[in-house]
């Protein structure tokens, strides 16, 4: 547990990792009292919250076992929130959409459960290609750190049609992609440099996802070889693209704070000039 602790803690404090996290506070409602944080993990923005809000209510598939003042840490799904409609001033969830197979139906319950606001933080258009494993127990692919969802601006937009866009801000820039003959090679190779860490775990198995031997054979040094070759090429004209998308929806559609902001909605914040596009 202490080697997870400090993987994450590293991760937390990386560059791009600090601009997130950075947009994330500044985009925040102002002048409400509770929010719910979805996907709170080890409470990092669950703490930072109780600084916006006077009462922060932490959740996650299992309930968390962190405490701070002012956080009710509680266990639940964001495809079943157990909470009454319209229950949170703000919905905050960051890093969670892309982890949903059910990503429609978690969506309309985070709009159910919020009165005013909806503050969203995705990975934007990332290449799920990229990075994929494959599992040493069953032999099936699995996508980059569990990212079942890949997202665009039309895409999270429709899935929040009911509210009204506030604000959008992007941070971060990557050029992370693939192709399908590259995409081909790397699963015949084994995809020998996935995403892989010691918390993964097979989706189908639920065995841990651990990265290939480093002796592996002919035929799988050769494919995998051919596929990062192409794909450098390919990179030559991929363009860049933002690392993360965030969003400050709103329930509500005629209120003058809405309107005012809906100014300034095609603004693009690169908080971050150039990163390696991880999430």
């Amino acid at each position: 547990m202490g080697e997870k602790m400090t993987d994450l803690q590293k991760y937390r404090a990386s560059d791009l990792e600090k601009a997130r996290t950075a947009d994330l506070l500044r985009i925040l409602p102002k002048g409400r009292a509770t929010v719910l944080d979805i996907g709170a993990r080890e409470g990092f923005f669950s703490k930072l919250l109780t600084d916006h809000f006077a009462s922060v209510t932490a959740l996650d598939l299992e309930k968390p076992t962190f405490e701070f003042p002012g956080v009710d840490a509680v266990a639940g799904d964001v495809t079943e929130l157990p909470f009454p409609d319209n229950a949170f001033d703000c919905v905050f969830c960051a890093e969670v959409l892309e982890h949903i197979p059910e990503l429609q139906k978690a969506c309309r319950e985070i709009v159910r459960v919020a009165r005013h606001e909806i503050v969203i933080g995705v990975p934007f258009e990332q290449d799920i290609r990229v990075g994929r494993m494959t599992c040493g127990s069953c032999g099936k692919v699995s996508p980059p750190w569990g990212h079942v969802n890949s997202f665009d601006e039309r895409r999270l937009l429709g899935l929040f049609s009911d509210c009204q866009l506030v604000s959008k801000s992007f941070v971060g820039t990557s050029k992370d992609a693939t192709n399908p003959l590259s995409m081909a090679l790397m699963d015949l190779a084994g995809n020998p440099w996935g995403t892989y860490d010691e918390t993964a775990k097979c989706p189908y198995c639920y065995a841990a996802l651990c990265a290939p031997d480093a002796r592996r054979k002919l035929g799988s040094k050769i494919c995998s070889g051919i596929a990062i070759r192409i794909d450098a090429v390919q990179a030559v004209w991929t363009p860049r693209h933002a690392n993360w998308i965030h969003l400050v929806l709103s329930k509500e559609k005629n209120s003058n704070t809405t309107n005012e902001a809906l100014s300034q909605t095609a603004e693009r914040y690169s908080v971050v000039p150039a990163g390696s596009g991880k999430a």
